[in-house]
């Protein structure tokens, strides 16, 4: 239950860093959120609004915890949010890059699920 809290934390967190950043440069009629679901375990950087009469949402990140490991199931981010887990001390056998198919994460140096 340690580590559950602990990746809880450290996802939140990243989370937030990455909420503030964007908050920095705010954009008229346009939103981040940070949305999670402790109980299920999920986690999100969603934007909404509108450009244009255009109605504007989509995903930053979606990520699980799932047996243990982080599930990274979205990410439109330029570094990507699996260096901030390294450096929050989680090992690569808990990242899974999940946007890759499952026959492709064997080519990758992190988990395969």
């Amino acid at each position: 239950m340690e580590k559950l809290e602990r990746y809880r934390k450290i996802i939140k967190d990243a989370l937030a860093y990455y909420l503030e950043i964007i908050n920095q440069h705010p954009k008229p009629n346009k939103e981040t959120e940070v949305v999670f679901d402790e109980e299920r375990d999920h986690y999100m950087l969603i934007n909404t609004g509108w450009e244009q009469k255009r109605r504007i949402r989509g995903t930053t990140f979606y990520v699980r915890i799932r047996n243990g490991k982080f599930w990274i199931e979205e990410d439109w981010t330029d570094r990507g949010i699996v260096p901030e887990l390294l450096a929050a001390g989680v090992p690569k056998e808990d990242i899974v890059l999940a946007f890759h198919a499952p026959e492709m994460r064997e080519y990758t140096e992190f988990a395969l699920a």
